[in-house]
């Protein structure tokens, strides 16, 4: 195996925080969101969200502020979802 090839991984969850929601009701003000893979969607300045409704949609990146979490958080926020 050539050492040169990067070995593709599992893109680990990312999780925002919500810190507005201008005329999105599904999402509130201060909850942490988990954010879904989406290239096209970043490229015009959108996250993939999982929101209140449980589904995914975009919303403005501007909406959110990207955080970091414990391993035990992530781990509890995924279960949880």
């Amino acid at each position: 195996m050539n050492r040169d090839v990067k070995r593709r991984r599992k893109p680990q969850p990312r999780f925002v925080l919500c810190i507005q929601n201008k005329d999105c009701e599904d999402l509130e003000v201060r909850k942490i969101y988990r954010v879904l893979p989406d290239r096209s969607a970043s490229e015009d300045d959108l996250l993939r969200i999982i929101d209140e409704s449980g589904e995914d949609y975009l919303y403005p990146a501007a909406y959110f502020m990207a955080i970091e979490l414990p391993s035990e958080v992530e781990k509890a926020l995924l279960l949880a979802s």
